[in-house]
């Protein structure tokens, strides 16, 4: 995992300095410089430990000291982290360091608004795979740091029988079957049902979790009341306004997309003191 973090971290500098850095080269030599990464709106944070990775990258000699970790709700005017060393090392990591701390604290602070949405429920948030392409690590730890969980990292992780398998396979029992005979015992399995029917299939095989996909909340609360102890996940048009309700209805897991496609960073500033 670290060694995956260090590729996005080193792709990115690479991205952002392909050659040299021309204005700050040409500015400084071993001029040092002290600054504070200030919080300019309240959130939670996810990506401090991954901007300080990138400034040990540019620059082992720089040194960072967090104020405020991973997890942590900060206010606006809130000081997360204190840097100094080499002016010319903190002015090359500056933006890749921010681009992907703002990315990761929008994940997680999107994250907490609907986790929060949750509470008192037994349902707990999911995400998804529709994340970034090649920030899926950071995108899905910034889950964790938002009170979230997270799904499958990759299609190598766990079984998932959508739509398109159960239609080329030739019925939601005929997939499990194949499936179940050629994967090991701790592989769990996952089939999506769309319709009451493929439901009252789906609880008759041995599949160890049913997602309801864009389900109603009245189909969805159905459902529970006809499970047989299979785990039950609600998917599909999870907007914040409706998670509630669908936690209400007695699902185990609400699987959002929105958390990983539809954040906003936040805004984050690294302003100098000398």
């Amino acid at each position: 995992m670290d060694k995956l973090i260090d590729k996005i971290i080193e792709d990115a500098l690479h991205e952002d300095i392909p050659t040299i850095d021309i204005t700050t080269d040409n500015l400084f030599q071993n001029e040092m410089s002290e600054g504070v990464f200030v919080a300019k709106e309240d959130g939670v944070l996810s990506g401090v430990q991954v901007m300080k990775r990138v400034f040990e990258i540019v620059d082992d000699e720089v040194f960072v000291k967090i104020i405020n970790f991973d997890g942590t709700f900060v206010e606006k005017g809130d000081i997360i982290a204190i840097i100094s060393g080499k002016s010319k090392s903190i002015l090359k990591g500056e933006r890749v360091a921010l681009n992907l701390m703002q990315r990761m604290c929008g994940v997680a602070t999107l994250t907490k608004k609907f986790v929060d949405e949750t509470k008192g429920t037994r349902a707990l948030i999911l995400d998804t795979r529709k994340t970034t392409p090649n920030l899926r690590v950071l995108e899905k730890m910034a889950v964790v740091h938002g009170g979230g969980i997270n799904h499958r990292m990759s299609l190598s992780d766990q079984v998932m029988i959508k739509d398109n398998h159960i239609m080329a396979a030739g019925s939601i029992t005929r997939a499990v079957e194949i499936v179940k005979e050629k994967v090991d015992q701790h592989i769990k399995i996952e089939v999506e049902v769309e319709t009451f029917e493929q439901f009252l299939e789906a609880i008759t095989t041995n599949c160890d979790i049913i997602m309801l996909d864009n389900m109603s909340n009245e189909l969805m609360k159905k459902c529970v009341q006809n499970n047989n102890g299979k785990l039950l996940e609600a998917s599909g048009n999870m907007m914040i306004e409706r998670i509630k309700g669908v936690a209400n209805t007695g699902v185990d897991f609400i699987s959002v997309g929105a958390l990983t496609h539809s954040y906003r960073a936040m805004d984050i500033s690294l302003k100098f003191n000398k």
